[in-house]
C-alpha cells in the first residue's frame, strides 16, 4: 500500500536518514581511504526503475493552445505510462482558475499519493496546493511557480533569467566587438513574469560585451501576434544585426513577417526549442541559427519525482537521502553544431 500520510512519510525519510547517517559514521571512523572514501546513501538507478507500490499521480495543467503546452501535457502522460507502478489521474486541462481547484480538490478527496500540478495561475492555486499539502499528499509544482513555500514539496521549473542570458550571450559571441551592433527583440507577453525574466537576462549578457536592446516588441505566444510585431519592428528598422525572438511558437509568424519583407542582413534566435525551430537550424537555410532550451518536459520529470517521493525513495546519484525541494533546469543554446542532441525531445508547434 502507497504511503499516503505526511506523519508516514517522515518516519520513512526518518528511516532513511538515519541508515544513512550510520552508513557516513562508519566511513568517517574506518582507518582504509576506502572506507572514508564511500558514502551510501538513497536508492540507486537500479532501486528507482524497479517496481514498487502502485502509486496514484494526479495531473493538472492549463488547455495546450499552443505547442510547448502541448508537449507537457503528452509528455507527464507518457511518463506516467512508462511506469507500470504508476496511476495517472488526469484532469482535463485549462486555463479557468476555478475549474482548476476543482479537479485538485478531487484529488484530495480521491486520496491520490501524489499531485504534478502546472498552474494556469500560480497565486491563484497556491491555497488549494496547501491544503493537499496538509492533507499529506506531496504537490510537484510545474513551471509557474505558487506564491507560498509551503504549497509545494518539490519544484521544477525552467530558468527564464537564464534563457535570456544563454542567448546574449551567444549574440556576442557573434557580433564580437561591434558597440554600433544593433540587437533587436521580440518579447512575449509583457505582463508576464517569465517575460519579464527572459528580458532582464537578455539585457544583462548584452551589457557584459557592451551591447544593448536597441529596439523592442512584445507579441502574445501566438503565430498571428509574432507576424504582427515583427511587420512593425523591420518597418521601423531598416537595418538590424540580430534578433532574439523569445518563442518558437510565435516565431513561425515572426519568420512568416521576415520572409514577407526580404529581409535576411540579419541572423536570429529562438526560444522553448520547438522541432520546427531545430529543423531549420539544421537545414541552415534562414536567418534562425540557434534556439534556446525551455524544456517541455518539466511534467514528466514532475510525474518522475512524484513518484520517486510517494514511495519513498531518492534521486540516485545524489549523497543526500531526498527528492530536492526545487530543481531548476538548464537553458542550452541549440545550434547546427548540436542539435541533434535535443531534436528528438523537441515539440511540435
Amino acid at each position: 500500500m502507497a504511503i499516503k500520510s505526511s506523519l508516514a512519510r517522515r518516519m520513512v525519510w526518518g528511516a532513511t536518514a538515519s541508515v544513512a547517517a550510520i552508513a557516513l559514521l562508519a566511513g568517517c571512523t574506518g582507518s582504509t581511504a576506502e572506507d572514508e572514501s564511500v558514502v551510501d546513501q538513497g536508492t540507486t538507478t537500479e532501486e528507482n526503475a524497479e517496481a514498487g507500490e502502485t502509486v496514484t499521480i494526479g495531473f493538472s495543467g492549463p488547455a495546450a493552445d499552443h505547442g510547448w503546452l502541448g508537449a507537457i501535457n503528452s509528455g507527464a502522460i507518457a511518463a506516467a505510462d512508462s511506469y507500470s507502478d504508476v496511476e495517472l489521474q488526469l484532469a482535463e486541462g485549462t486555463n479557468d482558475v476555478t475549474a482548476q481547484i476543482a479537479a485538485v480538490e478531487t484529488f484530495i478527496n480521491d486520496g491520490v499519493d501524489a499531485i504534478v500540478l502546472l498552474p494556469s495561475d500560480g497565486a491563484a492555486l497556491t491555497e488549494v496546493a496547501i491544503k493537499a499539502m496538509h492533507a499529506g499528499i506531496p504537490v510537484i509544482n510545474v513551471d509557474r511557480e505558487f506564491s507560498s513555500p509551503f504549497a509545494a514539496r518539490t519544484t521544477v521549473l525552467g530558468d527564464n533569467y537564464g534563457m535570456g542570458v544563454s542567448a546574449g550571450t551567444y549574440i556576442c559571441e557573434q557580433l564580437g566587438d561591434d558597440p554600433d551592433a544593433i540587437v533587436a527583440e521580440i518579447a512575449g507577453i509583457d505582463s508576464l513574469p517569465l517575460t519579464q525574466d527572459r528580458s532582464e537576462g537578455f539585457a544583462a549578457a548584452l551589457d557584459d560585451c557592451g551591447l544593448e536592446v536597441s529596439a523592442r516588441v512584445a507579441a502574445d505566444f501566438t503565430v498571428q501576434g509574432g507576424e504582427t510585431v515583427t511587420s512593425q519592428l523591420l518597418s521601423a528598422n531598416p537595418e538590424i544585426d540580430a534578433i532574439w525572438n523569445h518563442d518558437d511558437d510565435q516565431g513561425i509568424g515572426v519568420l512568416a513577417a521576415i520572409n514577407s519583407a526580404g529581409r535576411d542582413e540579419f541572423f536570429m534566435v529562438g526560444g522553448a526549442g520547438s522541432r520546427d525551430a531545430m529543423e531549420l537550424i539544421e537545414a541552415d537555410d534562414s536567418v534562425l541559427k540557434a534556439t534556446i532550451i525551455y524544456p517541455s518536459t518539466q511534467a514528466a520529470d514532475g510525474i518522475a519525482l512524484a513518484r520517486l517521493i510517494a514511495q519513498g525513495k531518492t534521486m540516485s546519484d545524489l549523497i543526500t537521502p531526498s527528492v530536492p525541494n526545487r530543481i531548476v533546469l538548464d537553458a542550452p543554446v541549440v545550434t547546427k553544431e548540436n542539435v541533434d542532441q535535443y531534436i528528438d525531445l523537441a515539440f511540435a508547434s
